[in-house]
């Protein structure tokens, strides 16, 4: 799950136009949602899905005016949980569409059957970099940028450049300046140690993560303590009197930075080492025994329409795979543009995952 969206989640929920169902399912014996009788003519759709989805009233609402789907979201904790709980009951689900499993974790849900394979319409329209299973089992939403954020005023002050590259935070100039989150333990942590094992290679990651670790990189179990008790450059952290001015966080959290600021700053008090991205991908797919299969095709296409992909961004801080998507001004004004990100093929992940986070563990949390 991206956590800056769940920074900005509560701010947002008031202009949910959806019905939010909490816990494992719906009080309503009948919702599709919750494993009652509404077959395939039912006017209700269910998107099962992390606790970060938000959307606005008026693009669900339309929605629903060209279908004649409501869209009911049953939340389900964060990514890795959400899928678990699918896992779990596969065969049987919750919902009809699942949102928000990402390329970290795509392997994983692929190879447990989950989803009824559907080409969404409109997928044409949709970057083919991010569409990553030709046989259409699961259908690309948003893309995000695991990344090292900065804090401007700390390296104006010291009048020494921000790190841009994986390279730069071994520097003795930056050390004991960044936190970063556990692998094992969290989303972008795990986007970080990717991202080195892209940059460096599977034989180079350990040494790299040797180095950083004797360059005095801190290590917290999620993002929300480090980005906002540990970093000086975030407006939690500046509250919690931070000295880390480097933090592992998203290419999306300045904008988040400036649009929740009091009065708004005419710029980013953060920035974004751009040469430090690892790229995450999410998808949704139809579940396989979907008890509403037309309404969850419908909300497929819905979700990679324009309407809804110019909407992501404000609601979600993420940034949209459709080619006609226009980005809102904040991102363009105070977001990072990540031309080379770098990534992982989910199959490599799958394969390793497990293997990489026990060694990183091993070598810098022990």
């Amino acid at each position: 799950m991206n956590t800056t969206k769940k920074y900005a989640a509560t701010a947002l929920a008031a202009a949910l136009g959806v019905t939010v169902l909490a816990g494992c399912g719906s009080s309503d014996d009948t919702s599709a949602g919750a494993g009652g009788t509404k077959g395939s003519g039912s006017k209700t759709v269910t998107l099962v899905s992390h606790d970060s989805f938000n959307a606005s009233e008026s693009v669900l609402k339309e929605f629903t005016e060209e279908t004649g789907y409501t869209v009911e979201v049953l939340k389900s904790g964060d990514a890795g949980a959400a899928l678990n709980q699918e896992i779990l009951t596969k065969g049987s689900p919750r919902g009809d569409v699942f949102f928000g499993v990402d390329n970290t974790l795509l392997s994983r849900a692929l190879d447990n059957g989950l989803f009824t394979a559907y080409e969404a319409k409109g997928l044409d329209r949709v970057a083919a970099a991010t569409r990553l299973d030709d046989k259409h089992r699961v259908t690309p939403v948003d893309t995000g940028d695991v990344c090292v954020n900065y804090d401007k005023k700390y390296f104006a002050d010291k009048k020494l450049a921000p790190p841009q590259s994986f390279e730069d935070l071994l520097k003795p100039a930056y050390k004991n300046l960044l936190v970063t989150e556990n692998a094992a333990t969290s989303s972008p942590g795990l986007g970080f140690l990717l991202g080195t094992i892209a940059d460096r290679g599977e034989d180079g990651y350990q040494d790299y993560w040797k180095q950083l670790k004797n360059n005095g990189v801190k290590v917290v179990d999620g993002w929300e303590q480090a980005y906002n008790e540990e970093f000086s450059g975030s407006a939690g952290g500046k509250k919690a009197k931070a000295d880390r001015p480097l933090v592992v966080s998203y290419a999306s959290s300045p904008p988040v930075e400036v649009l929740y600021a009091k009065p708004q700053p005419a710029e980013a008090p953060t920035g974004v080492a751009t040469g430090t991205c690892f790229r995450q991908i999410e998808f949704a797919g139809l579940l396989t025994g979907a008890k509403n299969e037309a309404g969850g095709k419908a909300l497929l296409d819905f979700l990679i329409s324009k309407k809804f992909q110019e909407d992501m961004p404000l609601n979600m801080f993420v940034n949209p795979v459709a080619e006609d998507a226009e980005l809102p001004e904040l991102f363009t004004e105070f977001g990072a543009a990540i031309d080379k990100p770098v990534t992982v093929a989910p199959e490599k992940i799958a394969e390793n995952r497990e293997q990489w986070v026990q060694s990183w563990h091993s070598l810098v949390v022990k």
